[in-house]
């Protein structure tokens, strides 16, 4: 199948309802999303300088647009391979850096075969960071600071994600993956 820009916003937004909505990966999720403030963007670019011009690019925009909360940038055609797109995440965080992003916006990290330090590749955790194509989450800080005081401690989230990715296990979360790949195909 042709990963059309169609396709792969279908799939990456099935995923956003079923997997981080629906299972409360993410507390603040569904709100942003029911608001329509969350910004899909597909880079096809296979060049990882284009990537990180392209990330910028995406966080002047939103610098321009406080009215979209956030968004999810997708790379469908870069970074199968997950240490390079970690090496990609490094750069991406120090080129925020460099352009003064600190305390403005910081990035969450998505990939199909994300897998924790430390962690066996085929760990359940592994789950709560995988994703249909390989992403960033760029966030405003300062909404994340109003969502964490709105929501309280927040430090649980981590430790009931593992637990929700245990309780549910490997074989209903590989399914659930293959259903949210399965949007639009023939």
């Amino acid at each position: 199948m042709h990963l059309t820009e169609e396709v792969v916003l279908t799939q990456t937004k099935a995923w956003v309802r079923s997997f981080i909505i629906d299972l409360n990966i993410c507390p603040f999720a569904q709100r942003e999303v029911e608001r329509g403030s969350v910004r899909f963007v597909v880079v096809r670019s296979k060049m990882t300088e284009v990537a990180l011009e392209e990330l910028m690019a995406e966080i002047s925009w939103l610098d321009q647009h406080p009215e979209t909360e956030t968004t999810l940038v997708i790379f469908p055609t870069l970074f199968n391979d997950f240490m390079s797109y970690l090496d990609f995440v490094d750069d991406a965080e120090q080129l925020m850096f460099d352009q003064g992003c600190e305390g403005v916006y910081q990035l969450a990290t998505f990939h199909p075969k994300y897998c924790f330090a430390g962690a066996q590749e085929s760990d359940v955790t592994n789950y709560t960071n995988r994703s249909p194509y390989p992403m960033l989450h760029i966030l405003r800080e300062s909404s994340l600071d109003k969502a964490i005081e709105f929501y309280g401690d927040t430090s649980g989230i981590p430790d009931r994600n593992i637990e929700l990715m245990e309780t549910t296990g490997q074989a209903a979360l590989a399914q659930l993956m293959h259903q949210c790949m399965a949007q639009l195909k023939d």
